[in-house]
């Protein structure tokens, strides 16, 4: 097991700075998009004013807020391959407050096309930094894997959120994400630091998911958040219907957990 990284992010509230969140886990089907999709509209719904930023080629944070992936001639790609502002690439939703940089099929090839890319590794922190003074927070959904793009978000970030789900081997391949971190801490992003480590899936009735999150609280410690997501049908059916929980259930258990999570988030900056 590769050595712990430093928590205690730096504040950048004091600044007039966002603070920018890579929501990572490159394990799939852990609940990450799901996170990033509502923990922004539970920030929106609180005040804050934020952007999230699909960096999955998949774009489930796309559709999660009802944005056609199929009809957009640009999105994020534009952004790092082709020198578009990303300021022409933002998109309101029905959420106030909160802000979509879309992504599309395009950003599929951008792994293999920032290869050969000068500064390949820096490219999405400057592409946000003439918006970072314009929202109080930026949460840049990853792709799950560790490649480029994921590399790009961290680079860019000044913490991460990390969603485990309450299963078997809810650890496994975090050995491979902690090294990566550690890595782009030392040789590219010194701020990046551990903001949270975040349970989901999960289910209050087995001891299952009590012995997980004992598990992972015994090797995150003081990272891992209060709040706990959740399994709950409506939070899997809420992106079919291109909503947020807030939206789709605002009086549900989900909804509850992401306005408790964003609240935790809020009160860590």
């Amino acid at each position: 097991m590769v050595e712990m990284p430093a928590t205690g992010v730096a504040a950048d509230s004091s600044t007039g700075r966002a603070r920018v969140l890579a929501v990572v886990n490159q394990k799939g089907g852990v609940g990450k998009s799901t996170t990033a999709v509502n923990l922004v509209a539970c920030l929106g719904e609180a005040g804050k004013k934020v952007l999230l930023i699909d960096l999955d080629p998949q774009g489930n944070a796309t559709s999660g807020y009802g944005l056609n992936r199929n009809q957009r001639d640009q999105c994020v790609y534009n952004a790092l391959l082709s020198d578009t502002p990303i300021a022409e690439l933002i998109e309101p939703v029905q959420v106030e407050g909160v802000f979509v940089v879309p992504a599309t099929i395009q950003l599929a090839g951008a792994e293999i096309e920032l290869v050969s890319s000068f500064s390949r590794e820096t490219k999405l922190k400057g592409v946000i930094e003439p918006i970072l003074g314009d929202f109080d927070f930026v949460v840049i959904d990853c792709p799950p894997s560790l490649g480029l793009l994921t590399v790009n978000a961290l680079t860019a970030a000044n913490g991460v959120i990390i969603p485990v789900q309450c299963e078997y081997y809810a650890l496994e391949g975090l050995t491979k994400l902690l090294e990566s971190f550690k890595l782009v801490k030392t040789h590219l992003n010194p701020e990046l630091e551990v903001f949270g480590v975040l349970m989901t899936m999960y289910d209050a009735r087995t001891r299952l998911s009590q012995q997980v999150v004992e598990e992972v609280k015994d090797f995150f410690d003081a990272t891992v958040f209060d709040t706990v997501i959740p399994r709950s049908v409506r939070l899997s059916e809420a992106p079919s219907f291109g909503q947020p929980i807030t939206m789709y259930d605002s009086g549900g258990r989900g909804a509850a957990a992401y306005r408790s999570l964003a609240k935790e988030v809020i009160s860590r900056d």
